[in-house]
């Protein structure tokens, strides 16, 4: 009975997020390949790409790594299909609940500009729509199942993706 908790202790997401994330850049790239738009590259010349990419992805690796480094800290895993054993709410977690996701998604839109690829840019919206209902709403109703009231207030005190709405 003991296995049948361990089991049953995840949020049940549909994918690894790193997996979406690597689909999603293998799906737009392939798609740009068979069916070119060119819009980005005829928008953007290259080095306005390169620093519009480097004001997306330096920032992005860095809540990467702050959201790692708390979630270490607080002795928890970072993968979301394992269980969690503590809340963390501290550091980047006091500004945004989900900075890896928020990250994922400025690294997505940065590569996507780096390398003009037009449908990795429009399968960034199909990727924070399946992120959104696929795993985070997931990991939020596992988070409240689990950690109760405490969870509940750190809902109320931190916006979901750093955007108070």
């Amino acid at each position: 009975m003991a296995f049948m908790t361990q089991v049953g202790d995840t949020a049940g997401v549909i994918a690894p997020p790193p997996l979406l994330l690597a689909a999603t850049i293998v799906l737009g790239l392939l798609l740009d390949w068979m069916v070119p738009a060119y819009i980005l590259a005829t928008l953007l010349s290259w080095p306005t790409r390169i620093v519009i990419a480097v004001i997306l992805i330096v920032p992005a690796g860095f809540l990467q790594f702050a959201a790692m480094r708390g979630f270490r800290a607080a002795g928890t895993r970072v993968e979301p299909w394992k269980p969690s054993t503590a809340l963390v709410t501290g550091g980047i977690f006091a500004w945004l609940r989900n900075p890896m996701y928020v990250s994922g998604a400025m690294l997505l839109v940065g590569l996507s500009v780096l390398f003009a690829s037009d449908w990795m840019l429009v399968l960034t919206v199909v990727f924070a729509a399946v992120l959104h209902y696929g795993v985070v709403l997931r990991e939020e109703r596992y988070l409240e199942a689990k950690f109760g009231d405490d969870y509940r207030r750190y809902k109320a005190s931190a916006p979901r993706y750093g955007i108070p709405v």
